[in-house]
């Protein structure tokens, strides 16, 4: 444990891009202070090496002195948290790459920094602390590269959500080695070091950041015999298979909110409630904790992404039948001053409970999500969404703010009113189907799906005559508005066969782009 020890380890990467400017400024509590308020003696540099359950007591080890000594208790907390991933390369311990965990990794990075005055850096690991030491690592003046072995940045996000976000990266000249893992590194001239990609590929750099996740540090725990399984196991009132030792943060294995299933979820808002509540039950309360639902938000640069609950993926790995929406609508009134785009996606039951939200945009981002999250957590479902009363004025939201949006377009498909498409299914469009495009001819012109034909939907009703009742129809727009009306005109003209592209051509336009972009680094 550290001298100093309480520190803001969100704030890491922050420091090192000299946006939090003094050291100081991390650290939000000193053992002395917790001694001056709460009677509670912290003893830092030492650190608990076996716990003896039976007689109820830890060897410590201070390890200034080396002085080893026994501690009693009655009850023990346990929360050693997680440790960064630090995989057994070749090259792994190169002097120029680091790993982030605690105030000495960013002392070595930040010293590293100010010493050598690097102009290159690779980042190996495209979770939140990857995409922040990009956007910190930039901000000090390097070219940055980001090595990630998934084919997304972000997996919390969904494919589309997530391709937003490297179209982003991609602008802000962070370059992308995606679906590609690093084998290894190399000594590469005055110090610089050279990562060899899984492809066959060779990056140079004068420094490495490695922060490819974490583990949770369950190696006290299991040699005191305690339960283990993806982390610490614990019951709802966060005690581990003995009743007299408790454990929270990210070290122990939660229930996902959603799936109920086993999880390991790393966040400080779910650690700190576990906290309290752990606190509560020694004390003599019985207060349940009633699961992790993952809501985190990350900012890129300018850009902002979030989400609650759970995507697609876990959906699919749990054998949960979901449906899903996307709305684009604008951050607050389009005619006042700053409005900016929102991309929300929706993910819900058939019945209409809530499973997950994602958003991504540059204002208003956190906010909804954060409603979003205080409804999936009550129980509430996409109906209730769109009866929500938020608050509205021109320079904050619309009279319908994008929650109800959601809410009301997922009713929409589940009631019946309208049958969507995913742009995943574009791909493989059976010889039957046609593409009605039905932006204006302009937009059409700047890109459009392969084989759609244009009718604006200003044209759509003296046109109709152009499309068949019996033939199945695939309707698309910029982001799913006028293709949804588009979509309600033909319905009532009496066809049935007709969907609409979920996130329009927008959505389209931005998968697309990651598929060929992989294509054409591949070839």
């Amino acid at each position: 444990m550290e001298n100093e020890w309480r520190h803001a380890n969100c704030g890491l990467p922050y420091y090192i891009g000299e946006v939090i400017k003094e050291r100081d400024e991390l650290f939000v509590m000193t053992p002395q202070k917790f001694q001056a308020r709460f009677n509670i003696d912290v003893r830092v540099n030492c650190e608990v090496i076996t716990i003896d359950r039976q007689g109820q007591q830890v060897e410590v080890i201070n390890h200034l002195t080396g002085e080893k000594y026994l501690e009693s208790y009655d009850c023990l907390v346990l929360s050693p948290g997680a440790e960064p991933i630090r995989p057994s390369l070749p090259g792994i311990n190169h002097p120029a790459i680091f790993t982030l965990r605690n105030v000495p990794d960013t002392d070595k990075i930040f010293n590293f920094i100010r010493d050598k005055s690097p102009t290159t850096a690779i980042v190996v690991g495209g979770g939140f602390v990857g995409l922040e030491m990009c956007e910190n690592l930039q901000t000090r003046g390097m070219t940055v590269t980001l090595v990630e072995m998934a084919s997304q940045v972000l997996t919390f996000l969904d494919r589309e959500m997530a391709a937003l976000v490297q179209r982003y990266l991609r602008e802000r000249g962070i370059n992308l080695f995606l679906g590609d893992g690093v084998a290894g590194f190399k000594e590469s001239g005055a110090g610089g070091v050279a990562a060899i990609l899984q492809s066959g590929s060779k990056i140079q750099a004068e420094m490495v950041i490695i922060s490819i996740g974490v583990i949770p540090e369950v190696k006290l725990a299991r040699e005191a015999g305690l339960e283990v399984g993806k982390g610490i196991r614990v019951n709802e009132y966060l005690q581990t298979s003995d009743p007299r030792i408790y454990a929270l943060g990210d070290a122990v294995e939660v229930v996902d909110f959603v799936t109920g299933n086993p999880a390991v979820i790393p966040l400080a808002g779910p650690a700190n409630k576990q906290g309290r509540i752990a606190a509560n039950n020694i004390t003599g309360r019985r207060e349940s904790y009633a699961g992790t639902q993952g809501t985190a938000v990350i900012k890129v640069f300018d850009l902002v992404a979030a989400g609650t609950g759970v995507g697609e993926r876990i959906l699919k790995e749990a054998g949960i039948e979901y449906r899903h929406c996307i709305v684009q609508p604008d951050s607050h009134a389009g005619y006042y001053p700053g409005s900016k785009p929102i991309v929300l996606k929706l993910l819900f039951s058939p019945e209409g409970k809530i499973y997950g939200a994602q958003a991504v945009g540059y204002s208003g981002i956190e906010k909804r999500i954060d409603v979003i999250a205080a409804a999936l957590r009550s129980g509430k479902n996409v109906y209730d969404l769109q009866a929500l009363e938020l608050a509205y004025a021109p320079p904050f939201s619309s009279a319908k703010d994008p929650v109800n949006m959601a809410g009301y377009v997922a009713g929409n498909i589940l009631q019946g009113d309208v049958q969507t498409i995913n742009c995943d299914e574009i791909a493989v469009l059976n010889e039957d189907m046609k593409v009605v495009d039905v932006r204006e001819p302009w937009e059409y012109e700047l890109g459009h799906i392969p084989g759609a034909v244009n009718i604006p939907l200003g044209q759509l009703r003296g046109r109709i005559n152009e499309l068949f009742p019996e033939q199945e129809l695939v309707v698309n727009c910029a982001v799913g508005l006028r293709s949804y009306i588009a979509v309600r005109i033909l319905m009532q003209k009496g066809f049935r066969r007709v969907r609409n592209l979920n996130g329009g051509y927008n959505i389209y336009q931005v998968i697309e782009e990651e598929i060929w972009k992989r294509k054409k680094k591949k070839g």
